[in-house]
């Protein structure tokens, strides 16, 4: 196990390079198309078989061990988001308003230094590992679907077909040095909302003459809350977030119609079935008693991640033998952040694991999708070390 601690750490300088220079050429989902590039030519360097356009932009290098076996999956996300970045890094984005302020860049350095890693070890592996690279885990670019459904349509999980995945989030929510790696649920479903309205403008000086869908939004917003105040068990997580109003043109002028957009999180399908019923309930029953006509569209944007308990008790223990001094996070710690890595774990037993990446004394320890978002490097080393380390041991 300390042969890929060590390994990593040698290879960190050309983790660091890659990781800087996706960083300062950020590419939003299903444009990745520079950053696929290089995906594409470090896999070819290695004489692994590439295959470039899977889910639009996205790669996949398949690395054949010495003897037939299983077929386990890597997945690492190359997006960026449209962000205007506030780092004053010296390797600040160089593409005005988008930024990556996630991680993913570090992912993507993590995939490319651990598919080299392991054809160090290919002679050794019984089975196959896809190296996958996939576009638009964000969903920013308004697509119907996004990355990980994509590249699966595209046959992602086939010829040869995936057994088993394992994916990781650098996370600036908790230190550098913390490691998680637990059974079950670990990141929420997420659905995304559009609530339009539309009734009767006029003049703001006569709302006697109107149908105000301003004031029909802003009782539909506070109603809302307490579908999750009151409706779902105090001990079963559920999030209700309304984050855009889109309506009016002038201040003496009550406008047409109104747009609410948001999201909806949850972990529990009986909770999301419940919630889901209620704010259909809520939004159309205020709407009705207002007077507005109302159109909702609900769409899923991803399933909960859940971790398969045989998978990431291997990887907890590889985890532990890597890091014989770090004591290895197993507890349930869920966020209310969604993954559409759970779209595959669906279909293939996996384990999503979590690498803290903070640093305060360093200022590096603003939150994802903050435009000051940064992570302290040395967290590459460890992500890099446990994805290689337990992809060997699971295929060992």
């Amino acid at each position: 196990m300390t042969d890929f601690l060590e390994r990593a750490t040698e290879l960190f300088p050309y983790t660091q390079t890659l990781r800087r220079d996706f960083h300062v050429h950020p590419e939003l989902g299903f444009r990745e198309i520079r950053t696929g590039g290089i995906v594409a030519k470090e896999l070819e360097a290695l004489g692994l078989e590439v295959t470039k356009g899977i889910g639009k932009t996205g790669v996949v290098g398949l690395l054949e061990g010495a003897k037939p076996g299983p077929t386990l999956l890597l997945r690492f996300d190359m997006d960026a988001l449209p962000i205007t970045e506030d780092t004053g890094a010296e390797y600040t984005s160089q593409n005005q308003g988008v930024m990556h302020a996630c991680g993913h860049d570090g992912h993507t350095a993590i995939g490319l230094t651990v598919a080299k890693i392991l054809n160090e070890h290919k002679n050794e592996l019984i089975g196959n590992i896809k190296f996958c690279f996939q576009p638009s885990e964000e969903g920013t670019n308004g697509e119907e679907i996004g990355g990980a459904l994509m590249m699966m349509r595209d046959g992602v999980l086939e010829n040869p077909k995936v057994e088993k995945t394992l994916s990781l989030h650098l996370w600036n929510d908790k230190p550098l040095g913390w490691i998680h790696v637990a059974q079950g649920p670990v990141m929420a479903g997420a659905e995304l909302f559009i609530i339009k309205l539309t009734g009767k403008g006029g003049h703001g000086a006569a709302p006697d003459t109107t149908i105000d869908p301003v004031v029909c939004a802003a009782q539909i917003i506070t109603a809302l809350q307490t579908i999750v105040a009151r409706n779902v068990e105090p001990l079963k997580p559920a999030v209700i977030s309304v984050t855009s109003i889109h309506t009016g043109t002038a201040f003496n002028i009550i406008p047409q119609t109104a747009e609410l957009l948001g999201t909806i999180r949850s972990f529990d399908d009986q909770v999301r079935k419940l919630v889901l019923e209620r704010f259909e309930q809520i939004v159309r029953g205020i709407a009705s008693s207002m007077g507005c006509e109302v159109e909702i569209t609900i769409k899923q944007v991803t399933a909960p991640v859940i971790n398969n308990e045989e998978v990431a008790a291997r990887v907890f223990n590889t985890a532990k033998n890597l890091f014989p001094n770090i004591e290895i996070a197993d507890y349930s710690y869920l966020t209310m952040g969604a993954e559409d890595m759970g779209y595959m774990q669906e279909k293939a037993d996996g384990c999503y694991f979590f690498i803290g990446s903070a640093n305060r004394e360093k200022n590096l320890d603003y939150g994802h999708h903050h435009p000051k978002f940064d992570f302290d490097e040395q967290a590459l080393i460890s992500g890099a070390a446990l994805m290689a380390a337990a992809a060997a041991d699971i295929l060992k």
